[in-house]
């Protein structure tokens, strides 16, 4: 059987539903609510229409065929011990019901988004699939499930619910009791859990936040833990022409460095700075002048003219950068020691060749753009790039001047730069991200 979801992600910015409400009972900082007060949160939650899932699934564990004690176990598993109807004389059906009648089900609202198209459509996925993947998570910590939760019986409790109720509701509540109780996951179990949330169209927060996940040592030289990170998406990020992440609207230049290095939403803390800071040691130390290494960053962040307000000079520009990224390393993973690594000089002729093929195009591009005389020679200047400083960052860097100067690429083109970032073992998503819309269907 395949059922069809509702794509949550446009619904909801974190968990939502029973789970939701949950985090929300676990974390009052000590304060443990009676059931009035939970009923008047579920009220008030449902009458401003933030949650359209928690009716839906109060009914599902309402209606299902499992025993009274099953659901009983749930509640103190969920919340850390911190709520449990039982506790007030209230039975578990009978809490259920009463739920339910401060939570009416309320019909999936279809966004602006989804009418027109904008987004994914619902997911998809066989029932059966789903429960063995949900099953398989539980009980590859089903040990450590018995000894840390308030009810020892917690494994069995959401295999049940996975088997018997609904297999998405089961893998909801399967991580609030690992948040709840401070579980440790590993990184590898991460990675899968993510996976699971991103197939049914989970928000990413909804995954991630709250889980004590048991992070490897920082490494600099990962490139498979997203589509965006490093020098290039900072440039992005000050793009002149990009409005949308203009610093002058947010901030100082180093509040807004500040952004990119904290963005580690779902991935080990300190790893943005720790990846940009890499690169702009790499840049700062190399052979390049400061006049090289100005023209490289102001034609990938598209300021359109020199003496502006702030215009990323040289050296001087990357030493502030270092500044904000190892301050945030300090903070988020003092045992880190940046260390560079190891060049991948096996990929320094591949990448050559592609900046020397479609160097005449994107120089006539960036000439459109800017004065000519502050950008001439653009492709000459990534070549130096990547075989005196480092190929993985000018290839980078390539691929961000091809999607912000709008330079069409062919199938074949497109085809090889998947494959050397393959080979420099990049996120499946970072290639066809920066451009994909470029390549030319004839």
């Amino acid at each position: 059987m395949t059922r069809h979801r509702e794509v949550y992600y446009v619904q909801y910015e974190e968990d939502f539903g029973l789970s939701g409400l949950s985090r929300t009972l676990h974390s009052s900082e000590g304060f443990r609510p009676d059931p009035a007060t939970v009923l008047a949160v579920i009220a008030e939650t449902v009458h401003e229409e933030e949650d359209r899932q928690l009716g839906r699934d109060v009914r599902l564990l309402l209606e299902s065929p499992v025993p009274d004690d099953v659901i009983h176990s749930l509640w103190p598993a969920m919340t850390g011990g911190n709520f449990d109807p039982s506790d007030h004389g209230i039975g578990p059906r009978e809490w259920l019901r009463l739920m339910a009648e401060v939570s009416p089900v309320i019909g999936p609202e279809r966004t602006e988004a989804q009418q027109t198209g904008q987004v994914a459509a619902e997911p998809a996925l066989p029932e059966d699939e789903l429960r063995a993947c949900a099953q398989a998570e539980i009980r590859s910590v089903s040990p450590a499930l018995k000894s840390a939760v308030p009810t020892s019986d917690a494994d069995s409790t959401l295999q049940r619910i996975v088997d018997e109720v609904d297999a998405d509701l089961g893998f909801r509540l399967f991580l609030r009791v690992l948040k709840a109780n401070a579980m440790p996951v590993s990184e590898s179990q991460y990675d899968r859990l993510l996976r699971i949330g991103d197939r049914l169209a989970h928000p990413l927060t909804a995954v991630y936040e709250d889980l004590a996940v048991q992070w490897r040592p920082l490494d600099a030289g990962r490139r498979d833990f997203g589509p965006r990170f490093g020098l290039p998406l900072l440039a992005a990020m000050f793009d002149g022409v990009w409005d949308a992440w203009r610093y002058e609207d947010s901030g100082t230049p180093q509040e807004h460095v500040g952004r990119l290095a904290h963005a580690d939403q779902g991935i080990a803390p300190g790893t943005q700075a720790a990846v940009l800071l890499q690169d702009v040691r790499r840049l700062a130390g190399s052979v390049l002048s400061d006049d090289a290494v100005t023209t490289l960053w102001r034609t990938a962040a598209r300021r359109r003219h020199a003496g502006e307000a702030f215009d990323g000079n040289g050296r001087a520009w990357l030493r502030e950068i270092g500044e904000v990224c190892t301050a945030r390393l300090a903070g988020a993973a003092p045992a880190h020691v940046p260390v560079l690594s190891a060049l991948r000089s096996d990929l320094t002729e591949p990448v050559l060749r592609e900046v020397r093929e479609i160097g005449p195009t994107l120089d006539r591009a960036v000439a459109d753009q800017h004065r000519p005389a502050a950008t001439e020679g653009i492709s000459s200047l990534l070549e130096e790039a990547v075989a005196f400083v480092d190929p993985d960052l000018g290839f980078r860097f390539l691929l961000r001047l091809l999607a912000c100067y709008d330079v069409a690429v062919t199938q074949t083109q497109y085809a090889r730069y998947q494959e050397i970032g393959a080979r420099f073992g990049f996120h499946e998503e970072y290639v066809a991200e920066q451009v994909s819309q470029q390549v030319r269907t004839m």
